[in-house]
């Protein structure tokens, strides 16, 4: 089959087509012939190789990166019986697996979920792990109440997206962070008010928050502190520079553990089904232009999502 792989980390010009074996599906496992796979923040730091990534040591090398997908099911492995040969499914790759960029992938039948039909393969894969992410980190690990204020740092981008859509059904008061080109994307997505990061400082003109959900990371998160009143959340999937220790003492400090299971991308097709979130905005690549996909991710100032059409 044909996949993305780098055999160094680097820039994005070490990215490229290769041919590599195909997968088998061993025990609980189904073999997935991928249509669509998606471009997450997290690839571009895999390849690059620094960080809580991995770097040198935490990937084998030659590497094929891509964490979530959607596509129809080639081949089940021996003891699967809710899948079959023929099958539409989207899902994610366990915790510190990855291999989406290719044409097919074998993975865990209990993780991924039947798509149905009204949603298109680019759409599911852009909605995976940006969805499970979301509902982790508001519902699972925030717990956002009806009447509380969120500020969702970043709110253009595939995560803080869904997550905007996401507090505004469960009743929150939404506040987002985003440029003045992304400002009516964000309010379309439900946001009551955008705050344009490029010409105000979001701790001047927000305060009492309940939660901060933050997908930016670095000088944000520090002083995403600031605006969050006592006894509130900061939810981070983004780290803050290494070293950093919150001089507040009366606010809690939250991580979700966003683990894999077809329990969360059900709740997603149930919102979904519910109107009360839609797919993002997708910019559609071929596999042949990861690198260039890989340019406008690193950049950080994307709308939606980035998807490969693989078939």
């Amino acid at each position: 089959m044909k996949a993305v792989v780098f055999e160094k980390h680097g820039g994005p010009d070490v990215l490229h087509l290769a041919e590599v074996p195909d997968p088998i599906a061993g025990p609980g496992e189904v073999v997935v012939d991928i249509h669509a796979a998606s471009v997450n923040a997290a690839d571009y730091k895999v390849r690059l190789g620094g960080g809580a990534y991995g770097g040198g040591s935490g990937v084998k090398l030659p590497h094929i990166l891509g964490r979530d997908f959607s596509g129809v099911v080639g081949a089940v492995g021996p003891g699967v019986t809710d899948l079959r040969v023929g099958d539409a499914v989207f899902g994610v790759c366990d915790q510190g697996i990855e291999g989406a960029y290719a044409e097919k992938i074998a993975i865990k039948a209990a993780i991924i979920a039947k798509k149905p039909d009204r949603l298109g393969h680019a759409e599911a894969a852009a909605m995976a792990l940006t969805s499970l992410t979301a509902l982790w980190a508001l519902e699972d690990t925030a717990k956002l109440k009806p009447g509380e204020t969120i500020l969702i740092q970043g709110g253009a981008g595939g995560v803080a997206g869904f997550a905007i859509q996401l507090a505004k059904h469960l009743g929150a008061t939404v506040i987002t962070t985003a440029s003045a080109r992304n400002r009516d994307y964000v309010r379309r997505l439900g946001a009551d008010r955008a705050v344009d990061y490029n010409r105000e400082d979001f701790t001047k003109v927000v305060s009492g928050c309940d939660v901060v959900f933050d997908t930016v990371g670095g000088d944000v998160q520090v002083r995403s502190y600031e605006v969050l009143k006592p006894g509130g959340r900061l939810v981070w999937i983004a780290p803050a520079p290494a070293g950093f220790q919150p001089a507040r003492k009366d606010v809690q400090i939250l991580r979700p553990n966003v683990a894999r299971d077809r329990a969360h991308l059900e709740r997603m097709l149930q919102l979904l089904e519910a109107r009360a979130v839609s797919p993002p905005a997708i910019t559609r690549y071929k596999l042949a232009d990861a690198a260039e996909a890989h340019r406008v991710s690193e950049g950080r100032h994307l709308q939606g999502k980035l998807v490969f059409e693989v078939r």
